[in-house]
Parts: C-alpha cells; sequence; structure tokens
C-alpha cells in the first residue's frame, strides 16, 4: 500500500510540475499577478509529493518489502540498516528519485526565500525548476519506476553492490547531486533573465548565493568520490581521470568560473552576456553527465544503467534542455548592453584570464571524454583516453591559473596599480622560491614540475592571506586597530581566502602523492619484514572474521620507523560478500599527516603460506582531503555573509504593470 502510496504522489507531482511550469510562465508573459504568484505554492506542492514518494521508497527500504523490484535487487535482509537506506539512492530507479526530490528541495527554496525577487523574475525561475522536473518525474514514471512490484516476492534480496556498502558511498551520491541540481537554479536564473531581457547587478546578486551552495556541495562529493576509490579500491590512488570522474568534475570547473563571473556582473556591470552562457553551460554538463551514467554508454563501477531506451529518453531531454537554451541565447544574448569597460590589468582582467583558463580546461576534458565513444559510435573502433592525456593537457593550464589566483584578490576594479601589488607579494614570492628550491634539494632534483607545482602552492597559500593581512594593516598598525578592521570585514572575504587557500593546500598534496610516492608489491610470508620508506612492515598473519554480511581474510601488520620504533598496527582485508558473491579490497591506512602508509593484502599463493601484498608510502595526500575540508569551508564562510543571504535589497512593492513579457534592455 505505502509503495502505491509514493506511485501515486509522483504521479501527482508530475501534474503539480505542470503547473508550476504552465502558468507562471504565462502569468510572467501577461503581465497577470495572480498567474504569477501560483509558482510558490506550486513549488511548495512539488515538493511535499515529492517527500512523500521518497519517503515511501525508504520505507519499503527499511522494513525489507520484497514485493518491490527496486528493494529486491538493492537490499538483503542481513544488510546493516545504514546500507539499507543508503540503498534507496544505490541504483538508477532511487538515485533518480533523489535527483527529483532535491530539484524539487531547490525550487521550493526559491519559492520561501525568494521574497526578495522581483514577482516575474522569481515566477519565471520557479518555472523553470518546475519544467526541469517534468523532464526527470516523467523520465523516472515511464522508464525507471521505483515502485514496481514483483508477484511471487521472493524470500530475501539480492543485496546492494558490496562497493557501495561503504560510508564513503554512502553521503557521496547526494552530496554530488546538491551540486549538480544546484547549478539548476543558476540555469533557472539565467533563462529567466534571457526571457525578461535583463541581466543587473541584482540579477547577479540573487544568483550567487546558489551558485556558491551547488559548488560547495559538488566539492564535497567529488572529495568523497576520490577518498572513496583512494581506500576502498585498493590501488593507492585517489582519481583516474575515468570518464565518470571526469563528468562530475567539468561541472565543478565551469562552475568555479560562473562564480567569478558573475562577481564581475555584480560589481562592474559586465561579462553579463559571457556569465548568461556560463550558467547555460554549467547545469548542461550536469545533465551531460547524467546521459553518460545512465546511457549504456560506459562500463564503470559508477554507472547506473545500461539500458539504451533509458539513454535515448535522457538524449531527448538533453537536446531539448541544451538546445533550447543555447538557442533562447542565441536570439536574446544581443539585446543585453555591454556593460563597463576595464583595463587589461584590473581584477576585471584577471578574472577574465581565470574564466578562460578555466574554460579551456573544461573543453579539454570534454573532449577526451567524449572522443572515444564518438569515435567508436562512427566504426572507428576502441581506443582509450587516459590519465597521460589529461595530465600533458590538463596541468599545464592549472599552473598559470594558480599563478594569476595569488594577484586576483589584491588587484583593484577596472585598472591596477601592478607595481603596488608586487610590492604586497614579495614575501609570497620569496615563500614560493624557498620551497621550489627545498624540494628540488630534498628530492635530488625533480621532478621539476612537481617542485614548480609546489612553489606555485605555497604562492597561492601566501598571498591568499597576505590579502587579509592588507586590508587589516597587520604588523603595520597598532593590533588593536587590525582586530578592529578584521572584524569590519566582509565574510566573503574570509572565505574567499579559505578558498583559495584550501586549493593551495589541496595542490600540495595532489602533487606529493603524485610525484613522490613509493610502491611495492610482493609475496610475504608470515614473520616477513619488507622496508618501504623507511617503514619496516612485518607480516604478522591473516586470521578469517565474520563480518555483519560478509566473510573477511584480515591480514595484521606490524610498522616500525626507521629507529626501531612502534609506529601501528594495519589490517587490510579481503571481504566475500556471499549474497551477491563479490569480493572486495579493504585498504589499511595510518595516516602520519604529512604522509600515509597504505597496505593492501592481495591473493594467496595457491602452494604455500604466502600473500601478495601491496605496501605504499603516500606523501602529503592528508593535504588533499584537508584542502578539500578548507575549500567547503571557505564556501560556508561566503554563505553566511549577510550580502549574500539577504541578496539583492527588497524593492518596494508595486502593482506590476500589464504589457509585453520582454522588458527593454539595460
Amino acid at each position: 500500500m505505502i509503495p502505491e502510496l509514493g506511485h501515486f504522489a509522483l504521479i501527482l507531482a508530475l501534474l503539480v510540475a505542470t503547473a508550476q511550469t504552465v502558468v507562471p510562465l504565462w502569468g510572467a508573459h501577461r503581465g497577470n499577478a495572480a498567474w504569477m504568484a501560483v509558482a510558490g505554492p506550486s513549488a511548495v506542492a512539488h515538493l511535499l509529493l515529492v517527500t512523500v514518494s521518497f519517503a515511501a521508497l525508504t520505507w519499503a527500504y527499511v522494513v525489507s518489502d520484497f514485493t518491490v523490484v527496486n528493494v529486491v535487487a538493492n537490499s538483503h535482509s542481513a544488510k546493516p540498516m545504514l546500507y539499507k537506506i543508503t540503498g534507496v539512492w544505490g541504483n538508477h530507479e532511487g538515485s533518480m528519485l533523489l535527483w527529483i526530490l532535491i530539484l524539487a528541495v531547490f525550487g521550493g527554496a526559491v519559492a520561501l526565500f525568494g521574497g526578495n525577487l522581483p514577482p516575474s523574475l522569481k515566477a519565471r525561475v520557479i518555472a523553470i525548476q518546475g519544467l526541469i522536473g517534468i523532464g526527470f518525474i516523467s523520465f523516472t514514471i515511464f522508464t525507471s519506476n521505483p515502485f514496481e512490484r514483483v508477484f511471487p516476492p521472493p524470500l530475501d534480496g539480492q543485496d546492494l553492490n558490496p562497493l557501495l556498502q561503504d560510508p564513503g558511498l554512502a553521503f557521496h551520491p547526494p552530496m554530488l547531486y546538491l551540486g549538480y541540481v544546484g547549478f539548476s537554479v543558476a540555469f533557472a536564473f539565467a533563462i529567466a533573465a534571457l526571457l525578461e531581457g535583463k541581466v543587473d547587478a541584482a540579477w547577479a546578486r540573487w544568483v550567487r548565493p546558489w551558485t556558491l551552495a551547488a559548488w560547495v556541495f559538488l566539492t564535497g562529493g567529488i572529495a568523497l568520490g576520490s577518498w572513496w576509490a583512494y581506500y576502498e579500491l585498493g590501488w593507492g590512488g585517489w582519481w583516474f581521470w575515468d570518464p565518470v570522474e571526469n563528468v562530475s568534475f567539468m561541472p565543478w570547473l565551469l562552475g568555479t568560473a560562473l562564480l567569478h563571473s558573475a562577481i564581475v556582473v555584480e560589481k562592474r556591470d559586465a561579462l553579463k552576456v559571457w556569465t548568461i552562457l556560463l550558467a547555460i553551460l554549467t547545469f548542461s554538463l550536469s545533465l551531460l553527465g547524467t546521459f553518460i551514467v545512465r546511457s549504456g554508454l560506459l562500463t564503470s563501477v559508477h554507472a547506473f544503467a545500461s539500458d539504451p531506451e533509458r539513454g535515448l529518453y535522457i538524449l531527448m531531454m538533453l537536446i531539448f534542455v541544451i538546445g533550447g537554451s543555447l538557442t533562447l541565447f542565441a536570439i536574446r544574448a544581443p539585446t543585453l548592453k555591454p556593460g563597463g569597460l576595464f583595463a587589461p590589468i584590473s581584477r576585471e582582467g584577471g578574472l577574465v584570464m581565470n574564466n578562460l583558463l578555466l574554460a579551456t580546461a573544461t573543453a579539454t576534458i570534454l573532449i577526451g571524454t567524449l572522443y572515444p565513444l564518438i569515435l567508436d559510435s562512427l566504426g572507428g573502433g576502441l581506443v582509450t583516453v587516459g590519465p597521460p592525456f589529461f595530465n600533458l593537457t590538463f596541468v599545464p593550464l592549472m599552473l598559470p591559473l594558480v599563478f594569476v589566483m595569488g594577484f586576483g584578490p589584491m588587484m583593484a576594479w577596472k585598472r591596477t596599480d601592478m607595481a603596488g601589488v608586487l610590492g604586497r607579494l614579495k614575501v609570497a614570492a620569496a615563500v614560493a622560491l624557498v620551497v621550489g628550491l627545498a624540494t628540488l634539494y630534498l628530492q635530488n632534483g625533480g621532478p621539476l614540475l612537481a617542485a614548480l607545482a609546489l612553489g606555485l602552492a605555497a604562492w597561492l597559500f601566501v598571498a591568499a592571506f597576505t590579502d587579509l593581512a592588507a586590508k587589516t594593516k597587520l604588523f603595520r598598525a597598532p593590533l588593536a586597530d587590525s582586530w578592529s578592521r578584521a572584524r569590519g570585514l566582509p565574510r566573503s572575504q574570509y572565505g574567499t581566502a579559505l578558498a583559495h587557500g584550501g586549493l593551495a593546500i589541496a595542490i600540495a598534496g595532489m602533487v606529493g602523492s603524485t610525484a613522490w610516492k613509493v610502491e611495492s608489491i610482493s609475496v610475504m610470508q608470515p614473520g616477513e619484514t619488507k622496508d618501504v620508506a623507511g617503514y619496516s612492515f612485518t607480516f604478522e598473519g591473516v586470521e578469517r572474521l565474520q563480518g555483519p554480511n560478509y566473510l573477511s581474510e584480515t591480514a595484521s601488520f606490524t610498522v616500525r620507523d626507521g629507529d626501531g620504533a612502534f609506529v601501528a598496527v594495519m589490517t587490510p582485508e579481503k571481504r566475500l560478500y556471499p549474497v551477491a558473491n563479490m569480493p572486495t579490497t579493504e585498504a589499511a591506512i595510518h595516516t602520519r599527516w604529512l604522509a600515509d602508509l597504505y597496505a593492501v593484502i592481495g591473493d594467496k599463493e595457491e602452494r604455500g603460506e604466502g600473500w601478495t601484498v601491496r605496501i605504499y608510502y603516500e606523501p602529503l595526500v592528508p593535504f588533499l582531503w584537508l584542502g578539500s575540508l578548507v575549500m567547503m569551508l571557505g564556501g560556508i564562510v561566503s554563505l553566511s555573509d549577510r550580502r549574500l543571504r539577504v541578496g539583492a535589497p527588497r524593492q518596494a512593492k508595486t502593482r506590476v504593470p500589464a504589457g509585453p513579457a520582454v522588458q527593454p534592455a539595460e
């Protein structure tokens, strides 16, 4: 009965989403205030109905209702409760319902917290959110029904993919979807602005907090996914340029460009057309990721579905959304007046450089990701575009970007005194030089590119906080005066410093773990000791244990440092999940903060007592996770800035004039 209730609520949500789209859009076109006012209540009703539907599917998982096909295929009565719940979105149908729920949450949030939006703009934004909802709800109802029944029901389920039965993967999809779907709000604002023919500083002020929230969630989602790959897959790495990894990274890159571009619109009334295009393309890349993951084009641990019918449906929706929005952009963008002029050496110029490099990097990844798929579809055969291509094309674009980021916050709007900026960055340049040269010395001269990247990371970190020191006159004024100035600074400036500093920390982790990782693969007998990077690993043997719903072969290693002092006992595992008949690898990781010790147990020798063992020394890799957290913190601090929470000043309420929907350009 409850699954039927969830199905019925989803069908009602489709009807409400249709009303949410049609009535407010027509009302905005005709200048009818009553019809525009339908947007808010319909968005809230849409959210409530989708919440009921999602709760019904969650209930079916919690109580192990094996009359529901989706529960049978992705759950088991012996599974821990955490993974029963996360099994809701650990499959294609449930993950689509989660996507729809998050989309409804953002639409409802605009309705509830967008009181200072002009009525016509608010109506159009909520209507575009409803239009996107129509596409995804209809896709779920007609091709991916999560409430389908099975008769007669089996005695138990087939279990969730064991790779997904992990805390990292439990929270990774919701975080990722909050980022993906969050960019739908920026997209809706862009389409609404094109329909109205107006983009101004107030529009940018409304867009920024939604974009920033999506960016924070997507940062967290990507970091969680990379952390899961690091400790769960047992290969010692955190990023492989897998196509499904790439389709989550591309919206992040363009979303970062959008954040910075919107600042230029708000402060200088410039880059309006470019910002609109970025908003469209960022969400379009989120939809492209959905298509690639669910179309059957790729076989990956990340892929949810391989049904061509579903892929065709999403492809048609992709063509409608992307093609329709770009067509509207081509028609309406020329009517938008250009903004203020600025010199090349200015903050605007720096942000333009930032945008160009991020957009070029995104295009590079897009080409590398889609090229094998396009070539195969044209009969050119199977080819692989792997890490060497992306490292050789992406990294050179990021080095100048990191360099320019050090200057950005200190540059003035419109025109910059570059000599003064360089003077304030002398300390950052000196620290970068020392770090680069020290790295070359300690690592016996190389690799040169890694030392350069580490020096640039130090440059960015010091430069990020040099800006705060300059604004507070730290060490140049009495401490009480500096403290007073610090308290008066907008929180968004602290958020910018944290985000840039966090990126610098993450870059250090990326560089260290890539350039100076030490790997040892060998067959070890119980009692044998292996020396790796100055640490001795003594293999104590393997013990067979019983887990909640798996069997485990748990190895034990005693680790000592170069002086013989005890460091840790590490216990990597090999697990077998009997229901799914699938093994998994559980790496043992002991962090030393400046590096990780990493051990993985492989297969046992067919004859003898030896086991295949992989041991890694991962320098600076903890900085990767720390930097990601600091970046997210920077975004959260910026969101707490009252200017972003309040948005543009509330306009005086006036009667909505009747007339043409498209207002004159600025």
